[in-house]
């Protein structure tokens, strides 16, 4: 029976580890770091409802429009594959930013 125990204690050890490698590991991918963005009207007069967004950090491929990221706030999955005429490529460093 003490065995049984022991093995018991071990196997929930493993899981516990594991899970706060897991956690560990997607903790950065959500650290990005995010705002939010009050509501306001342009000056056309079309109003704007106040929203989250990411940080500025001149990257193209960590914002929740790019495909393959999904905007945490509404479930909205990217949907673009090239940066907009704002953002630069650097050949030199194969990134893209401003």
């Amino acid at each position: 029976m003490k065995n049984q125990v022991t093995k018991e204690t071990a196997t929930m050890k493993k899981a516990l580890i594991t899970l706060l490698a897991v956690l560990a590991l997607a903790t950065p991918a959500f650290a990005q770091g995010q705002h939010y963005v009050q509501p306001c009207t342009r000056s056309n007069g079309s109003y704007v409802q106040g929203h989250y967004q990411t940080n500025p950090d001149h990257s193209f491929g960590n914002n929740w429009s790019t495909r393959g990221n999904v905007n945490p706030y509404t479930g909205q999955e990217g949907y673009r594959t090239q940066p907009s005429n704002r953002f630069i490529y650097n050949s030199g460093s194969s990134q893209w930013g401003y």
